[in-house]
């Protein structure tokens, strides 16, 4: 497994690593979970990703309870929470946002879940435009002070809202957010590759990206159209299915990729993973899995990357023709 640098931090984190959204705690039972699990770290992944609203807080309950079964070193994998959404399935004021009480509280609760001292990294999981950034800054370096968790970061925030909190914390002698977690894969491209270029050169920022594989649809199964009993059709009322888009022209690109991962002797599954994880400034991929096996042929996307040569590269824009241009005054 390959570790990356969490951007200018000092933590090393391994370049795919295991997410628990729509499956921990919800789709697979905790014995499936905790398989999928022992398969990650035993491939050396060290990185688990986490969030107050994944299934209302179950999903941190669960990997908490399959951390505390395995009893693995806790010097050797990094946790993550995130904090906006509020685990309640009816919140009240100040049980979702990122206010003092809610970021406070929630990172406490999240600690109780994980059954942990800390939380290696600690994401807002969404901009919170009733809150001041400033607050946002404040709070999260007290959690740093008191030692509940390491790193802080974002999830979704815009280029400018990440650059004021850094430009806050730098005039107020604080930590800046260390890593932005955005989604990113062939047909999601704008923040990675064009809006945080600045950041990345200038702040030094980390990412975890999401949905590398554009919720399922850089797949085999979409070749032939849109399939039945996955989750563009069980989770259709999500407002990240419904932003993905499944026109014809999609379509054509997805089956012309799969074509080529053919060509390739690969998956598009894994060329999908591979193509993400090229981008030097991904420092981990999140993977996503209901089953063992899914879990490990993902796992050997790694080996794909060699064969991602100049010429493979461009084979590849010329089939998406989505790269995002750069404005040049």
């Amino acid at each position: 497994m390959e570790y990356r640098r969490l951007g200018k931090t000092g933590l090393q984190v391994s370049v795919l690593s295991l997410g628990s959204w729509l499956t921990f705690g919800n789709q697979v039972s905790d014995d499936v979970a905790e398989e999928l699990m022992q398969i990650s770290y035993d491939a050396g992944i060290n990185f688990f990703d986490n969030a107050e609203g994944y299934h209302f807080g179950q999903s941190e309950i669960v990997m908490g309870n399959i951390l505390k079964k395995l009893g693995w070193d806790r010097t050797t994998y990094i946790i993550s929470s995130k904090v906006y959404f509020g685990s309640r399935r009816k919140p009240v004021p100040n049980q979702i946002g990122l206010s003092r009480k809610h970021l406070v509280e929630a990172c406490n609760e999240a600690l109780k879940r994980f059954q942990t001292d800390y939380l290696d990294l600690y994401f807002c999981h969404r901009p919170d435009p009733s809150v001041p950034i400033a607050e946002v800054v404040r709070t999260m370096n007290t959690l740093i002070a008191q030692g509940k968790i390491l790193y802080w970061g974002t999830s979704e925030w815009s280029a400018v809202q990440i650059m004021e909190a850094n430009a806050i914390a730098r005039d107020l002698g604080l930590e800046g957010p260390s890593m932005e977690q955005p989604q990113y894969n062939m047909f999601w491209r704008e923040k990675m590759e064009k809006d945080y270029l600045h950041i990345f050169a200038n702040a030094g920022l980390g990412t975890t990206i999401w949905s590398p594989l554009a919720g399922g649809t850089l797949t085999e199964k979409y070749a032939e159209g849109t399939p039945s009993g996955t989750r563009m059709t069980d989770l259709k009322g999500l407002d990240f299915i419904k932003s993905v888009n499944l026109a014809d022209e999609r379509l054509n690109k997805i089956k012309a990729l799969n074509e080529y991962a053919k060509e390739l002797g690969t998956t598009l599954a894994k060329l999908a993973i591979a193509w993400c994880v090229q981008n030097p400034n991904v420092s981990t991929v999140i993977l996503g899995a209901s089953k063992p096996e899914q879990l490990r042929e993902t796992l050997t996307a790694l080996d794909v990357v060699p064969l991602l040569t100049p010429s493979v590269n461009e084979r590849l824009e010329a089939i998406l023709q989505n790269k995002p241009q750069m404005i040049t005054l």
